[in-house]
C-alpha cells in the first residue's frame, strides 16, 4: 500500500509518468424486439427480454495527473492481450518517456513474463526495461486510480445494451475522446500519513 501510495505522491514528469491500469468484464446483450423510439407524449420502450451474445474485457490506461486515458476492449484477456496493451503504451501513447511506473493489480497475466510470451526476447527485454511495475496489495484493488476512471465509463457509457465488440469499441472511443479533450484529472488525496493514521489496524502491532 505504501509502496502505491509513494507513487502517488510522485510531482508530474512527463519522462517518467505514472499510469494506472486495469481490467473490467463486460457482456454482449442483444434485442430480441427493436426497441420503440420516443415520440411525443411518450419515451423511448425497450423490451425487458433480451439474448446474451457472448463477453469481452476492457482494458484502460489512466495517467491521472495528465487527465490521460485509453479504453479498449478486446475478446479475451490472456497474457498476449494484456502484452499487446503495454506495447502500446510503451510504443504509441509513450514512446519519449524513459520509465513508465504502471500501478495494477497482481493478476497472473500482469507479468513481464507476459512480454516474453508474446514477443522476441530483445523486444521484451527492451520493454521490460521501461516499465517500472507496482502492483496493489491483494484486497487493496481500491488504490487504483484506474478503478475510479472503470467506475466513471460504466456509468457514463456501459449503463445500457451493446451487442458486440465493434459498436462497443465504437462508444468507448467516442467516450474516451470526450474525456481527454476535458483533460479530467484525479485529484488523490489520501496519503502514506493519513494511511499510518486511519489504517493502524493493518499495520503489524508492536
Amino acid at each position: 500500500m505504501e509502496d502505491v501510495l509513494a507513487v502517488y505522491a510522485r510531482p508530474y514528469d512527463p519522462a517518467r509518468p505514472v499510469v494506472c491500469m486495469d481490467e473490467k468484464p463486460f457482456q454482449f446483450l442483444g434485442e430480441v424486439r427493436d426497441p420503440l423510439p420516443a415520440r411525443p407524449g411518450r419515451d423511448a420502450r425497450q423490451d425487458s427480454e433480451y439474448v446474451r451474445r457472448g463477453t469481452c474485457s476492457i482494458f484502460v490506461f489512466t495517467d491521472p495527473l495528465r487527465g490521460w486515458r485509453r479504453v479498449h476492449a478486446l475478446a479475451q484477456r490472456t497474457k498476449l492481450d494484456w502484452a499487446g496493451q503495454v506495447k502500446q503504451l510503451l510504443t504509441v501513447d509513450y514512446p519519449d518517456a524513459g520509465t513508465v511506473a504502471l500501478v495494477m493489480d497482481n493478476l497472473n497475466t500482469h507479468t513481464i513474463a507476459s512480454l516474453y510470451d508474446a514477443f522476441p526476447p530483445a523486444e521484451a527485454f527492451a520493454l521490460a526495461q521501461r516499465l517500472e511495475i507496482h502492483h496493489t496489495p491483494k484486497h487493496g484493488s481500491w488504490l487504483n486510480i484506474a478503478e475510479i476512471e472503470l467506475s466513471a465509463l460504466s456509468r457514463q457509457c456501459l449503463d445500457r445494451r451493446i451487442s458486440d465488440l465493434d459498436t462497443l469499441n465504437t462508444e468507448l472511443a467516442a467516450w474516451q475522446h470526450a474525456t481527454n479533450t476535458n483533460q479530467r484529472g484525479v485529484d488523490w488525496q489520501f496519503t502514506t500519513h493519513d494511511a499510518r493514521t486511519r489504517l493502524r489496524h493493518l499495520y503489524p502491532k508492536g
